[in-house]
């Protein structure tokens, strides 16, 4: 298993990635699946604390990986689609 694998939140980081990567994502999409109220599970918040999403301000707004969200894509062993 890859190291970036080992720690539970950085793996639910990596899915997060990999499924805006997969296709463009609404805002609300995104929210809807991602959004929780656990303190210590908040991978969203996080992602976007640490610069690996984008969004923008279109209408709808749409939420992609950002170029440093790629990267950690590509450090953990997955090709971005």
């Amino acid at each position: 298993m890859n190291e970036l694998e080992n720690d539970p939140t950085r793996s639910l980081t990596i899915q997060l990635l990999e499924w805006l990567s997969r296709r463009p994502r609404t805002y609300d999409e995104v929210i809807d699946a991602w959004r929780t109220t656990c303190p210590r599970l908040s991978i969203w918040v996080d992602a976007c604390i640490d610069g690996l999403v984008e969004c923008d301000q279109g209408q709808p707004r749409v939420v992609s990986p950002s170029p440093k969200g790629l990267a950690l894509l590509r450090k953990a062993g997955r090709s971005p689609t």
